[in-house]
């Protein structure tokens, strides 16, 4: 689509992720004129490589299964992890319209949602924790109802999707870990393959739509269906004002400049500052000069949204417990000389693995979230060392789950092996001296811990005795799901360092999602969300899905106070608005 030098609508969305679409598709349900316009050349941002993950307490998911929770517990759960960062302003907001942008888009929108009622928090000893009933994830998607669309779509992220193949969580991660080890999970596989190869020779791409990726198409299909205009490849370079109320968005498309009045606002959905060196050098203490930090999130997510705010008088919010979402990345060598960032979200709970620093020493619970092991690894860092670590594990694991990138069976070694990526040694000494790990810390750590697996227990960090830490394990294993002995050579490893899934530091809004001025009122026409929204968990992360949940929930929140529509109040009804297309 090509785009005037000179153009209106009523809403713009700078960024294509989960919240910059949510907050489109609802305002064009409300009847609004909708552009979005996408820097990169195609869709999605990191939603499209996400789990697609939202934590939504008191889902009608979860209520339709008969969980239907005192609405406090959730509010006592965020008031126990957040502390003094607890807003209730925000958490009022998202715990109420949360289920109704769910109800929403599943009854007007081509997004369907699957359950997660079995998917506990990650701190099950805090006060209001629950043991299921507060996930959904967007459901598979078949991606031949994009039509032409479809080539807009990112692909799923190559580290974590073998062949290009999305695999989601649950049963079809089970099916895939197993696959050479059960015949119903080798036939379930196969005709994976054979549907996936199918569709790359039609196609191009996988067609089975699974995660983030899934998430992102339904919400393209969704935008498509109400006439939402998406442009691709058009970064926006500033702001349009009046006097001090945002008007508008100027870009460039095609090589021109092009200018976009927007009469009811601009969303600023852009993907926070995984990417922008200065910023990273300014919030993470880890990275002093912002190139120590390696993030799984596509590179385009620059800053660009936050820069955009700040030009209007926005501020970035600093008073976060964290100003990334931590993760431990492992850096791959790519065939094209690049490198890829593998977030390990997997195999970290399966028994028969531990990680350690370069002492040889365990510092966590490695089972624990992603960004919780990140957040002890920094903490056990001494002041000038860099937070690296090792995965180790013995040849069974390796074969039965697979080491970051270097996949399990009947993938072959050779090429990690060779790369340097994968460590390997006949013997513990050897595959320390090969990582540089201190051999005597990481042979008397192995037998400490083998001790103790061997019973199903680790007393030292408690694995295994959380309910997140048993769902993400091995369910079949003996005594522990979590916790297994390192026995038989040779033996593996993999180096993580420094990562992270997205950003939290983000414009300071109020609950409507309305970006503040220096006067910390509302800057007339201008909405951030999602990354580009300072985290209402105060950088927290206290289950999976906070950060999807809440970007779509507060783009939703966004396209109603731009639309001028109140915002829906029966939790039982999905929205209180108008047949899509109708006048306001």
């Amino acid at each position: 689509m090509t785009m005037p030098d000179q153009d209106s609508c009523d809403l713009v969305v700078v960024g294509s992720g989960a919240a910059g679409l949510a907050a489109a598709v609802t305002a064009a349900w409300l009847g609004l004129d909708v552009v979005v316009i996408e820097k990169e050349p195609v869709l999605g941002g990191t939603s499209a490589w996400s789990g697609g993950w939202l934590w939504i307490p008191r889902n009608p998911l979860a209520r339709a299964a008969g969980i239907d929770e005192d609405p406090a517990r959730p509010r006592d759960y965020l008031r126990h992890e957040l502390g003094n960062r607890y807003d209730a302003r925000f958490v009022d907001m998202f715990l109420a319209q949360g289920p109704r942008m769910v109800s929403f888009f599943t009854a007007h929108t081509a997004l369907s949602f699957i359950a997660g009622n079995t998917i506990p928090d990650f701190h099950g000893g805090s006060p209001g924790a629950a043991l299921g009933g507060r996930s959904v994830c967007a459901a598979p998607f078949d991606g031949r109802k994009l039509g032409p669309r479809i080539k807009d779509l990112r692909p799923p992220l190559q580290e974590i999707s073998p062949f290009g193949m999305g695999i989601a969580a649950g049963d079809d991660l089970r099916h895939f870990l197993g696959a050479t080890f059960s015949l119903a999970s080798f036939r379930h596989v196969a005709m994976r393959l054979v549907r996936h190869w199918r569709d790359v020779a039609l196609n191009g791409r996988g067609m089975h739509l699974v995660n983030g990726n899934a998430l992102v198409a339904a919400l393209l299909k969704s935008a498509d269906d109400l006439k939402v205009r998406i442009m691709t490849a058009t970064p926006a370079h500033g702001l349009v004002r009046e006097g001090a109320a945002v008007v508008g968005v100027s870009a460039a498309h095609d090589g021109r400049s092009v200018t976009i009045r927007a009469r009811r606002g601009v969303v600023l959905a852009a993907g926070g500052f995984p990417h922008d060196t200065a910023r990273k050098a300014e919030l993470f203490a880890h990275a002093p000069t912002g190139t120590e930090h390696w993030s799984a999130a596509p590179a385009g997510n620059t800053g660009d949204g936050l820069r955009l705010g700040e030009s209007a008088g926005g501020a970035v919010g600093r008073d976060l417990a964290a100003s990334g979402a931590w993760a431990p990345v492992s850096l791959v060598p790519r065939p094209d000389g690049t490198t890829g960032h593998f977030p390990h979200l997997i195999e970290r709970a399966k028994p028969g693995l531990i990680a350690v620093r370069r002492d040889g020493r365990r510092f966590t619970n490695e089972a624990d979230s992603y960004h919780d092991m990140m957040t002890a690894l920094f903490a056990a860092t001494p002041k000038g060392e860099a937070p690296e670590a090792w995965l180790v594990c013995d040849h069974r694991f390796q074969r039965r789950y697979g080491l970051g990138h270097a996949r399990p069976r009947p993938f072959a070694l050779g090429r990690w092996l060779a790369s340097g990526y994968l460590k390997r040694g006949t013997t513990v000494e050897q595959l320390a001296e090969a990582c540089g790990i201190d051999p005597s810390g990481l042979v008397e750590t192995l037998a400490v811990h083998n001790h103790h697996a061997a019973q199903g227990r680790d007393p030292l960090f408690h694995r295994g005795e959380s309910a997140y830490n048993r769902v993400q394990g091995e369910p079949h294993h003996p005594l522990n799901p979590s916790v297994g002995p390192i026995l038989d050579g040779p033996f593996y490893a993999v180096k993580i360092v420094a990562g992270s899934l997205g950003t939290f530091a983000g414009l300071a809004t109020d609950e409507h999602a309305r970006v503040l001025g220096p006067d910390h009122r509302p800057i007339a026409g201008l909405y951030a969300v999602g990354n580009d929204m300072a985290s209402i968990m105060g950088g927290n992360y206290p289950s999976g899905g906070i950060t999807l949940g809440p970007a779509m929930t507060f783009g939703f929140i966004a396209a109603h106070h731009a639309s001028g529509t109140p915002l829906p109040q029966d939790p039982d009804r999905p929205s209180s608005t108008p047949e899509p297309g109708h006048a306001l």
